[in-house]
């Protein structure tokens, strides 16, 4: 502070003295009070305290642009250009310059007003002349000069700084026309790009983009009158023929940003380039652009597409267009209401620019630009759409082409039409049709698989696209191109054939049908049309391959609506025909059945379709699949994956007895309970060697909602054959109540992630079998849950465990075993509490082969489960229709 207030003192004097000093001697004393000012500024990190700093600004400014007018004055560019540059040296006799020009970039810096008394100096005009002169002569550098090259760098970045600082000002703008040298600058970069100073050109880009962006009536006025984008653009003419694409751009930018920036202000310099064939330079320019590589001169690329687009909202007057509105429209599409928000398309010339460089480019970069900016104008305004489709029919005409283009350009294009439905809410009939015929040809089958994509996206939109399509053809066509392809399959039986497409035409195959299931999705209509067409056994043949059967499973659920039985018999027999290591394929398919069996008109269906008996031979046909430790092709499989399995056949059967009482008795009359018990007793965890347990003294107890949370626990240390039972009983305890159906265990399988897949095969076996892939956290439920005397729905569920009692053992484990098989009889003795729960156990009719299953193996009465079964068995004799087996 005391610095700043000693250097104003200083100032003060030298404002007193001044008007009697000659010139010389002002001179003199203000340049040896620069650098105390510059140092007091050095020691105030930057921060200027000075009372009176505009004027110093002024006396500073104007020595400055003496200065350089005395180094210019007379002499011709080469020697006023090395002039200059000894000027503004920081080394030498010459270091006052640097001085100078030093002083201003930080007074530039300080406050607008401060900025205006620079201005009022004449400096703008004085510097204009200076980079006019930096630009236009270069100079050979010799090894001396080499060596300055940092200096210079700082010099050049404070002059830059200044200019900008002062043509950003309207202000700074007008003085700078008084130098005459703008309209030259701007007609040097158009003429002189490739003989100019290197080092001067992005620096003398960003002055002229900030002169552009501050333009005024007069600047345009004075522009105007001496031609100046007239000239520009037939120097740019000459330029597109010889310079390199890259620096063309470079140097087009620059005059566009004139014509663009001037049209708030005034039309006059954007009509003159109209007048002068400038849409057509830019349509060369662009097209030179083509093979460029990425980054060489993209930014320039980028900002000539950037402002042909901004140009085409640059017109007098709207665009009146009336076109046809086609129907069936999208339910809230209303024409007549939507509003323009004024950036409206008005001129169509730069335009027919960007719509001609798609045209006639196959260029990756140029397409995808020309696509963007599509998507742009677009964005400003929803009736921009119609203005130009209903006028010049971009997307109709590019629609025929656009098989030529490169892949991302497909993608590019068809998220482009889809967005036409997906945000314009506009159903774009004629173009439909074009893409509809571009599937059709199949040309080039990435472009047929991208617009199928396309059209498949807009059909889950809106239920009406399914009328759409069918009426248009294309449901019938794609049944007939998958007939053909079921066709091939079959012959190849599974067979990869040897063929380099196979990639792409797989996935179009997968395409197609997903666009199936979408078309006859919540449509009747569309299914019968299917249906009539014979494509059901077409269909099926699908199922096979992982990769379409999902969309094929959707489609065979969307004929359930129409047919059952249809449904059923397929589902059904492919499950009894898949080979027993087909467990991906039975897994879908019983998930598939899952989401039928909802609706209890299909349960009719299930039961005649010999649905119960398919699903418990999936059960007998995975036999020992659980032993301790696995055995044979089941170890390659993975524990978790079979257990699934058990859980998804178990759903399906409680979901198909869910509320049927026909299908209830049925299963219960045929003896499928005991059918299921065999099965599941013979997966390999439960016991079947039929000698008789030895019973052992308990150390502890556990109850059954213990052992399930241990189950359930990968860090509880039980067997894995234990682990396995108890999952089963786990499932039959929900069966029991008649919601295995509604609970969720496993996660769902992507059928992309078959190489994680394969991966999780290479974990230790412990983790494997099971982790923690259940949804639901049953382990979590407090024990007491398990003590509630819950209605029983299934009693045959019931019968199962009493079933699977004695099995619960293996040797070497006794003292685990006795614990799982007592803690499983007071969880059945609470299942059997009340009178109803005990009524309805007894008239199931199956008491009988439950007991004697239980007989054998706990007879003796000094077995610790004797005592607690003889009490279930007493709870029930008072309700038993048949006492005397009971006793």
């Amino acid at each position: 502070t005391l610095l700043w207030d000693t250097l104003g003192k200083q100032f003060v004097e030298y404002e007193q003295v001044a008007p009697f000093l000659i010139p010389e001697e002002q001179q003199r004393r203000l340049l040896e009070f620069l650098p105390l000012f510059l140092k007091a500024w050095e020691q105030s990190a930057g921060e200027i305290v000075f009372p009176n700093i505009q004027l110093l600004a002024s006396e500073v400014s104007k020595l400055l642009t003496k200065e350089i007018k005395k180094n210019l004055n007379g002499k011709p560019a080469e020697e006023a250009r090395l002039a200059l540059e000894q000027l503004l040296k920081q080394q030498g006799e010459a270091g006052d310059g640097h001085l100078l020009l030093k002083s201003v970039y930080l007074l530039s810096q300080t406050n607008l007003r401060t900025l205006w008394n620079i201005i009022g100096s004449g400096l703008p005009a004085a510097l204009m002349q200076c980079l006019y002169l930096f630009f236009t002569v270069p100079l050979k550098k010799t090894s001396a000069d080499r060596e300055t090259s940092e200096d210079d760098a700082q010099t050049q970045e404070m002059l830059v700084k200044i200019m900008l600082n002062m043509y950003k000002e309207e202000q700074g703008i007008e003085e700078l026309l008084a130098a005459d040298k703008l309209q030259s600058l701007i007609i040097a970069t158009s003429s002189l790009w490739d003989q100019c100073s290197h080092s001067w050109k992005v620096p003398t880009g960003c002055v002229l983009r900030t002169i552009s962006k501050a333009q005024t009536k007069n600047s345009i006025v004075y522009l105007q009158a001496v031609d100046c984008i007239k000239i520009a653009v037939q120097n740019l003419f000459t330029l597109a023929d010889t310079l390199a694409a890259c620096d063309v751009c470079e140097a087009a930018s620059i005059v566009l940003c004139f014509v663009k920036d001037s049209y708030p202000v005034s039309p006059a310099l954007l009509t003159e380039f109209e007048n002068n064939d400038g849409y057509k330079l830019l349509l060369k320019i662009l097209l030179r652009c083509e093979g460029l590589q990425q980054n060489e001169g993209d930014p320039y690329l980028d900002e000539i597409l950037d402002m042909l687009t901004c140009l085409t909202t640059c017109g007098k007057t709207e665009l009146k267009v009336s076109g046809n509105i086609v129907h069936p429209q999208l339910p809230h599409f209303d024409f007549e209401r939507t509003k323009s928000s004024g950036m409206t398309v008005k001129n169509l010339q730069p335009f027919q620019v960007l719509q001609s460089v798609f045209q006639r480019s196959n260029d990756q970069h140029l397409c995808g630009r020309v696509l963007a900016a599509i998507g742009t104008i677009w964005a400003w305004d929803r009736v921009n759409f119609f203005l130009l489709e209903w006028t010049l029919q971009p997307i109709n005409q590019f629609t025929d082409i656009i098989h030529f283009k490169p892949h991302p350009v497909q993608v590019q294009f068809f998220r482009l039409v889809e967005s036409i439905v997906l945000d314009l809410s506009y159903v774009p009939h004629e173009i439909l049709k074009k893409v509809q015929y571009l599937i059709k040809e199949n040309v080039v089958p990435f472009c047929t698989l991208t617009a199928l994509q396309c059209l498949l996206s807009m059909t889950q939109k809106d239920l009406l696209f399914s009328d759409i399509f069918r009426d248009s053809g294309l449901l019938g066509l794609l049944l007939a191109l998958l007939r053909k392809e079921a066709k091939i399959l079959r012959k190849s039986a599974g067979t990869p054939l040897p063929n380099p497409k196979e990639g792409t035409e797989k996935e179009l195959n997968v395409v197609m049908l997903k666009m199936v299931a979408a078309l006859t999705a919540r449509s009747v209509r569309n299914t019968v049309v299917l249906k009539d067409y014979g494509m059901v056994p077409y269909i099926k043949i699908f199922l096979d391959d992982e990769c379409y059967r999902s969309a094929t499973l959707s489609i065979l659920e969307q004929l359930s609506v129409i047919n059952y039985e249809e449904y059923m018999s397929i589902i059904i027999g492919a499950l009894c025909s898949s080979t027993q290591w087909e467990l991906h394929l039975k897994l879908d398919l019983l998930k598939s059945l899952l989401r039928i069996l909802e609706s209890p008109k299909s349960h009719s269906a299930f039961r005649t379709c010999s649905g119960f008996n398919g699903l418990l031979s999936l059960l007998s046909d995975m036999e020992g699949a659980l032993q301790d430790p696995p055995s044979g092709q089941w170890a390659a499989v993975g524990q978790n994956c079979i257990l699934e399995l058990v859980f998804y056949a178990l759903q399906g059967i409680t979901a198909a007895l869910h509320l049927d009482p026909v299908n209830s008795t049925f299963f219960q009359r045929n003896g499928l309970f005991e059918k299921m018990a065999e099965d599941l007793g013979s997966l390999g965890c439960f016991w079947t060697e039929g000698k008789k347990q030895i019973p052992v003294s308990l150390e502890k107890t556990r109850t059954f909602a213990e052992f399930l949370d241990a189950a359930f626990c990968s860090s509880e240390p039980l067997p894995e054959w234990l682990k396995n039972c108890i999952w089963i009983l786990s499932f039959l305890d929900y069966m029991v109540k008649g919601t295995l159906h509604q609970e969720s265990y496993f996660k769902e399988r992507k059928p992309e992630m078959e190489e994680e897949a394969r991966d999780d095969q290479k974990v230790p076996q412990a983790q494997e079998e099971h982790p923690a892939a259940f949804k639901k956290t049953v382990n979590k439920l407090p024990a007491s849950a398990y003590m509630l005397d819950c209605t029983i729905v299934h009693p045959g569920a019931v019968c199962v465990m009493v079933r699977l009692l004695p099995r619960l053992y293996k040797e070497g484990y006794a003292q685990v075993s006795q614990e799982i098989q007592c803690a499983l009889v007071d969880h059945i003795q609470s299942l059997v509490k009340s009178e109803k729960s005990r009524q309805v156990m007894c008239g199931c009719g199956l008491l009988s082969t439950v007991i004697t299953s239980c007989r054998d193996a706990f007879c003796s009465d000094s077995h610790p489960l004797h005592l607690p079964l003889t009490r279930v068995f007493e709870k029930l004799a008072s309700q038993a229709v048949e006492p005397h087996v009971l006793r």
